[in-house]
């Protein structure tokens, strides 16, 4: 789990230390911030609808804490749902500059890599539907989580639990949807991947949800992420070095 979340350090180290790396970034930024703002507020209602549906009412002694903790499970389920439709949406658009971004990590590294000669429409279509794939995982733990929700107090701790669980999963196919794609991953392979290294990606994805959380800092760890994830991906390059000039 430490190593997943140290390659994310790492990917945001080289991602900030080269300019190369951050020349394509600059592109990218002001869509990201217009899902950001659009997502926000998005997050703010559903907590808002999601507090309410949950409240029990009445007047027992318990009622307050109770309302309390429901409260608290709504903006974390919340922020879980906006943090993915955010990594989701924003791998789909960008995909044309991640994918000139994970070019030039390659050379950095001795790699060139030729994926990166796709037009932007099939480089979008490509991140599409590499996107709808993860979701058969996803929504039968999102399906579970709903239905704890209806369970008072310790139901609501499980479906929060079984929600962030199902999240990190998913972005862990979402961040590794560049690098994959250019390593020739179909579904069976980025599964089996996820799979085989379950620890590394929660790691990985786990640091990712909590800096998502930080204003200004989210915009960058989609990029960081995608140089984060080379060596993990690219068996020619174990190592990325944090030491890059």
């Amino acid at each position: 789990m430490f190593r997943g979340a140290w390659a994310l350090v790492k990917g945001f180290h080289l991602l900030l230390s080269r300019e190369e790396l951050r020349s394509v970034v600059w592109r990218m930024l002001l869509l990201l911030l217009v899902l950001f703002v659009g997502l926000t507020y998005g997050v703010f209602e559903l907590s808002t609808w999601i507090a309410e549906l949950m409240n029990p009412g009445g007047d027992a002694w318990y009622i307050d804490f109770y309302n309390w903790l429901l409260s608290l499970a709504a903006v974390i389920l919340a922020l879980a749902v906006g943090i993915v439709c955010f990594m989701t949406l924003g791998s789909i658009a960008a995909a044309p500059w991640l994918d000139q971004l994970y070019v030039r990590v390659g050379r950095l590294n001795g790699i060139e890599l030729e994926q990166a000669l796709l037009p932007w429409w099939k480089s979008i279509a490509n991140s599409l539907w590499n996107s709808v794939m993860p979701l058969a995982t996803f929504i039968p733990l999102a399906a579970l989580a709903v239905i704890f929700l209806l369970v008072p107090f310790y139901g609501t701790i499980a479906a929060t639990v079984i929600w962030i669980y199902a999240s990190l999963k998913l972005l862990s196919f979402e961040f590794m949807d560049t690098p994959a794609t250019f390593s020739g991953w179909k579904w069976p392979e980025r599964k089996s991947q996820v799979e085989d290294n379950k620890w590394y990606y929660m790691g990985f994805s786990g640091l990712a949800m909590l800096l998502l959380i930080i204003p200004g800092l989210n915009l960058f760890v989609l990029p960081a992420a995608v140089v984060g994830l080379y060596p993990q991906v690219n068996s020619e390059s174990p190592e990325l070095s944090i030491n890059s000039e």
